[in-house]
C-alpha cells in the first residue's frame, strides 16, 4: 500500500486505535478485534513487550490492514518497525530524525505536538499529519478549533482523552481523525477476551465520526 493510500485511509476511517497494552497476546487480540469490527488500522506502541513481533504477525495475517508503530523515538526502532511491516510511524512528540527517516522510505509519519510552535515545527519537518497530544488535557475540542484558525493547512489528529463523549466534538472542531486507546480497548474486554465489547465500541466510534462529519459534508453540498 502506497504512502498516499495509507494517508487517505487514515483520513477516511477517522478512528485510529492505539493499542497500548501489557502483552503481545493482548495486542494481537485487540488489533484483530478492531479489524473484525471494520477498522482496518492499528497503532502498535513500542511500550508493548514484543511489539515488533506483533507488527510482523499482524502484517502477515492481515495484509490488507494498515498496521503502524507508535512511540517510535529513534531511527533504529523505526527501521525495525518498517522491516516488520509497519505502514506508518508515530510518536508522542517530534523526533525530527524519525520524520526524515520516514520520508526517505516513503512512509506515512505523524509526530506528536502540543503548542503552536511544535505543530509548525512538525509540519515544517514534513509530517503527513500532526498528532495533538495530550489533547483533552490541553483544552479538548476548543484547543483543536483554536489551532485550526491560524493553521488550517495542517491536518490534525486528536489524541489523549478521546472517549465517546468527546469524540464528536473533536471532529466538529476540525480534527481529521481521533486516536483512541483504552476507551476502545477496555482492560476488562482484554482480560475476559470479550471481542464483542470491542466490536461494539468500534462501531460506535466509527458511527460518531461519520455523523460528526455530516454537517460539513451537507454544507459543501
Amino acid at each position: 500500500m502506497t504512502r498516499q493510500k495509507v494517508r487517505s485511509l487514515i483520513q477516511e476511517i477517522g478512528v485510529l486505535p492505539a493499542v497500548r497494552v501489557s502483552s503481545a497476546d493482548d495486542a494481537l487480540f485487540a488489533a484483530e478485534a478492531v479489524h473484525n469490527a471494520g477498522i482496518p488500522l492499528a497503532e502498535i506502541t513500542m511500550t508493548i513487550p514484543g511489539a515488533i513481533g506483533v507488527i510482523a504477525t499482524l502484517a502477515k495475517k492481515f495484509p490488507e490492514m494498515v498496521v503502524g508503530a507508535g512511540t517510535v523515538l529513534n531511527i533504529e526502532t523505526a527501521r525495525q518497525c518498517l522491516d516488520a511491516g509497519a505502514k506508518f510511524l508515530t510518536s508522542p512528540g517530534l523526533v525530527v530524525k524519525v520524520v526524515e527517516f520516514a520520508h526517505k522510505h516513503d512512509v506515512v509519519v505523524f509526530p506528536g505536538a502540543l503548542t503552536p510552535t511544535e505543530v509548525i515545527a512538525a509540519w515544517d519537518a514534513g509530517a503527513d499529519f500532526v498528532k495533538i497530544f495530550p489533547c483533552e488535557q490541553a483544552g479538548g475540542a476548543g484547543y483543536i478549533r483554536a489551532l485550526r484558525v491560524p493553521l488550517p493547512q495542517v491536518p490534525l489528529i486528536a489524541s489523549g482523552g478521546v472517549n465517546q463523549q468527546t469524540a464528536p466534538g473533536f471532529i466538529h472542531a476540525g480534527a481529521v481523525a481521533i486516536g483512541v486507546g483504552s476507551e476502545l480497548i477496555p482492560a476488562e474486554a482484554l482480560m475476559n477476551r470479550q471481542e464483542s465489547q470491542i466490536f461494539e465500541l468500534a462501531r460506535r466510534f466509527l458511527t460518531m465520526v461519520q455523523e460528526a462529519r455530516l454537517p460539513a459534508i451537507q454544507g459543501v453540498a
